[in-house]
């Protein structure tokens, strides 16, 4: 609203009376109407005002998306050829997702079957899943026991694992990680092993430097090609970024 107001003001400047560059150059009966005379011209024109407020929220979203480009392309390596995170999907498709999520987080448990959909249906989509526990320590004991089983057990077992820490509803415990293991017919005591690995924490503390330096504040967060879209997308929706990417790069 700061900026919109400026905007207007900007725009009044052209009614400046003659001679007057600045407002500072004006007298002080000059300043007073000149004052009035725009309060008047956006009572009788409130339109302006919401034309106004179009304008900048378009500039604002073209700047944010120029940014967002900016950031996903500073940070490729990191994002789309990290040796830590685990890599689904198609390995050669032709467009790259990453998603970062957190097994606490109500909108990454809504939106997993989607994304899993999306991947199975289209057949030709990259997913890299982010590890990024940022809900407390729970989120954070979820996250290692999901590293831990990919590194002892591979990359199958961690998305039996995944799927499962998505699903779970009771609190996230050594003794219900267990369980899900046992239920899952996982190694879990090699898990909880390889939990230990300097490479748990490694992959952790990667996806927290990367998404402070993104910006990113919450979970889900995508990168679909080069835009970083923070918050649920609705499968039809991420079906439509995804036809956007192909059509573009086409």
């Amino acid at each position: 609203m700061k900026r919109m107001l400026m905007s207007v003001a900007a725009v009044a400047m052209l009614a400046l009376p003659l001679g007057a560059t600045e407002i500072g150059d004006m007298t002080d009966a000059e300043r007073q109407a000149f004052r009035a005379e725009v309060r008047q011209y956006l009572l009788d024109n409130p339109e302006v005002l919401m034309e106004a407020i179009g304008v900048l929220e378009q500039r604002q979203a073209e700047e944010e998306a120029a940014a967002q480009e900016v950031a996903v392309a500073e940070n490729a390596p990191a994002l789309f050829n990290s040796s830590f995170d685990h890599v689904g999907g198609n390995l050669d498709g032709d467009v790259v997702i990453v998603e970062f999520v957190d097994y606490r987080c109500s909108f990454c448990r809504r939106a997993h079957p989607e994304v899993a959909e999306l991947i199975e249906t289209d057949g030709n989509i990259r997913i890299i899943t982010k590890e990024f526990p940022i809900l407390g320590e729970q989120s954070v004991l979820a996250s290692r026991f999901a590293i831990a089983t990919s590194i002892a057990l591979g990359g199958e077992a961690y998305e039996l694992v995944r799927d499962g820490l998505m699903a779970m509803r009771s609190d996230v415990t050594e003794l219900a990680l267990a369980r899900l293991a046992d239920d899952l017919s996982l190694d879990s005591e090699a898990i909880f092993a390889a939990m230990d690995d300097p490479l748990v924490q490694t992959t952790i503390d990667a996806n927290y430097a990367l998404g402070q330096r993104m910006g990113i504040t919450g979970t889900p967060s995508f990168v679909f090609g080069d835009q970083l879209v923070q918050g649920y997308v609705p499968l039809s929706n991420m079906q439509d970024i995804v036809a956007i990417i192909r059509d573009t790069a086409g």
